[in-house]
């Protein structure tokens, strides 16, 4: 294969570029944005992509490219719902493309469409107690019931239990991978990985190819939180790699939230330090919905509640919701008389609370327990 081929294929050419060693997504960026066209690219000499900035070790290699490599990652795109999505793609999500060092291609194996919905990054340990799997999964079920797509690393622990929380709710998730589009690690995780591929998309900027390494994780987890509104740290160590997803979203300007743990348990001290940092103390999904939702338009899929659209102020009572915010009494009401008074679902009385507290038509005053609002006066 020459250069020449490359002029009428530019797919060959991205996919040359992201093999460079010694390139990087940073420098990659850089070098594309100050040539006018990516097919200038293979009529630069040696001197003009060094002074353009490209390591001597990505020049020799875009001299003389990793073709049989470039034919393993076409070879994988002529599959069904595989997908290629360059920078200059507009497919390409607008919220990742904002970061400086954003993948230059997106392998994409599912729906592609959902890298671009609104998202919600949830990571933590991969040996998490058993409540806070529990309650990762809880979370991300609740959350993906609102029309929030469920990001995460595909790791074990917590990035499994949200991507599982997901799947229940029948909503959208999103698996980031550190390896190339043609393996799944771990490798128990074949099945999940299916399951999010029905109901979402697996992402990665690796090749075909590439072993899942150590040093890829960090990279994989900027796309995690870039990709995201904000990232939840349900439960972490002091050490986890899910504090370098937490500090690479404050870098990105998303929302950090931590939830709590207890003062004996090592695997809480991550969150508590994040917190102590300025992490948004998070206790209930509603503390989420409020922190995130300037950013996003949620749609409830409530089961007896019907479909409804809402953001903040602009939110309209149907006749389901003004009955169950009848119900909602000045001092505080709990959800289980709700369910009973109301004979809707523990889960479509939750999910409609959510959207009366984002609404401003109530306010949660402790775990289970519901106030009306002066607004409602």
């Amino acid at each position: 294969m020459t250069s020449a081929n490359l002029i009428g294929d530019h797919v060959e050419l991205w996919l040359a570029i992201n093999r460079a060693p010694g390139l990087g997504p940073a420098r990659a960026t850089a070098l594309l944005e100050r040539t006018a066209c990516i097919d200038q690219l293979p009529g630069l000499g040696t001197s003009d992509l060094l002074s353009l900035g490209v390591p001597r070790e990505a020049v020799d290699f875009l001299r003389a490219p990793d073709w049989p490599g470039v034919e393993q990652d076409l070879r994988w795109l002529e599959q069904p719902d595989h997908h290629l999505v360059t920078r200059a793609d507009e497919r390409y999500p607008e919220r990742l493309k904002e970061l400086h060092d954003a993948p230059v291609v997106l392998f994409v194996r599912g729906d592609w469409q959902a890298l671009c919905r609104p998202q919600l990054a949830i990571v933590g340990s991969r040996n998490p107690t058993p409540a806070a799997a529990q309650t990762a999964r809880e979370f991300a079920s609740e959350l993906a019931g609102q029309g929030i797509t469920i990001t995460s690393g595909l790791a074990l622990g917590i990035d499994a239990a949200a991507h599982r929380g997901a799947i229940s709710a029948d909503g959208f998730t999103v698996g980031v991978l550190g390896h190339g589009p043609d393996q799944i690690y771990p490798g128990g995780h074949h099945d999940l990985a299916a399951q999010v591929v029905h109901q979402g998309a697996l992402v990665t900027e690796f090749p075909v190819g590439e072993q899942p390494r150590a040093g890829n994780f960090p990279r994989r987890n900027r796309i995690i939180s870039g990709l995201s509104v904000g990232v939840l740290v349900v439960e972490a160590a002091l050490r986890s790699g899910s504090l370098i997803t937490a500090r690479f979203a404050t870098e990105q300007g998303r929302e950090v939230m931590a939830m709590p743990g207890s003062i004996h348990n090592p695997m809480a001290r991550g969150c508590h330090a994040l917190i102590r940092q300025g992490a948004k103390l998070v206790e209930t999904a509603a503390d989420i919905l409020e922190e995130i939702a300037p950013g996003l338009s949620l749609t409830v899929t409530g089961q007896e509640s019907g479909s409804e659209k809402v953001s903040g102020e602009s939110f309209e009572l149907d006749d389901d919701y003004r009955r169950l915010l009848e119900l909602v009494s000045y001092d505080p009401t709990s959800v289980d008389s709700l369910v009973n008074r109301s004979g809707l679902t523990a889960q479509a009385v939750s999910s409609m609370l959510l959207q009366l507290e984002l609404g401003g038509f109530v306010a949660s005053v402790t775990s289970g327990l519901y106030t009306r609002t002066p607004r409602n006066q």
